[in-house]
């Protein structure tokens, strides 16, 4: 009798990938045990993969030393059981260029580069920049589009001419608008990988086509955030939205402050780690603080047994 064909593993990048915070010490030093824990949570949750050193992870505060280590810690603890997607953005092109070359010597799997930020590119500026760093590695490239953050949108033309470069092989999609992730899986290849930046739009997303979500719920609900991604890949909308709707006020209190202030407030309050962050982040208003434990409270997060040894 015929065995039916072994199912296509899943590509890289697809699904639910962790922008993970990095936790500090009292001193405000990088709390490398705490690292390893959350990185091990994740993967026993079963992330499909994780992103170190984004902008959730605070890293215009990290020294290239230690943005380094979070990177190297990740990997070593991911033991190629997920991919690693190391951060590596930047407004000098040719910074990031030797970033994305000591990321590629570390391991990982490839790297999330953000627009360039206060400089504010044009559209032909963004697809040089691109296209350097993608002509300087051999990793995958993922482009990350978040005009909210640095003032310059990734325009779907654009993005179509960066998915004729091999090795660019996919964006997160951060603008928040719909119409144009819709303008942006019309315009790039199928084999293009487009990913949500906000978690609250990762259903509508893969519904157009979308292949997942960089999520900063997936901190706090790791197993929770890759069922809401399978089941969109799969089809299961009705299960879906049933999801969506249990933990969109956890996504939406995600970004009651500057992310990541709210998430690593959550994730104290849950002990997975102290509530430290690096100046100009700041702990959140005492009313937000509240605001925060009643929403983990309402959707079962507080007193359950969170911390992975």
């Amino acid at each position: 009798m015929n065995q039916p064909p072994a199912p296509s593993p899943q590509p890289l990048f697809t699904g639910c990938g962790t922008a993970l915070v990095t936790p500090f010490r009292a001193d405000h030093s990088l709390d490398e045990p705490a690292l390893r824990r959350l990185v091990r949570r994740q993967i026993e949750a079963g992330i499909d993969f994780l992103v170190p050193c984004g902008t959730t992870g605070e890293s215009p505060t990290l020294t290239r030393e230690e943005h380094l280590r979070v990177v190297e810690i990740t990997v070593e603890e991911a033991q190629g059981r997920v991919p690693v997607l190391g951060g590596a953005g930047g407004y000098n092109t040719r910074e990031v260029i030797e970033l994305a070359h000591e990321l590629e010597h570390l391991g990982v799997d490839g790297i999330l580069s953000v627009t360039p930020y206060y400089n504010k590119p044009t559209q032909e500026g963004l697809y040089q920049h691109y296209k350097a760093i993608a002509a300087a590695i051999r990793m995958p490239v993922i482009v990350y589009s978040v005009q909210g953050r640095t003032g310059v949108n990734v325009e779907p033309a654009t993005l179509a001419r960066l998915a004729a470069i091999p090795n660019i092989v996919g964006v997160k999609e951060a603008s928040g608008n719909i119409a144009q992730m819709a303008s942006v899986i019309q315009n790039v290849p199928p084999e293009f990988i487009v990913l949500s930046g906000d978690d609250a739009i990762t259903l509508p997303l893969i519904a157009l086509g979308g292949r997942g979500i960089v999520s900063v719920a997936s901190n706090e609900i790791p197993a929770e955030m890759t069922r809401l991604a399978h089941l969109c890949l799969t089809g299961d909308f009705a299960a879906a939205r049933a999801v969506q709707r249990k933990y969109l006020p956890l996504m939406e209190v995600n970004f009651i402050e500057s992310n990541p202030i709210p998430v690593k407030a959550a994730m104290a309050l849950m002990g997975l780690l102290e509530p430290v962050y690096r100046l100009p982040m700041v702990p959140p208003k005492e009313e937000n603080l509240t605001r925060i434990e009643k929403v983990l409270e309402s959707v079962g997060l507080l007193g359950r047994a969170t911390v992975a040894s």
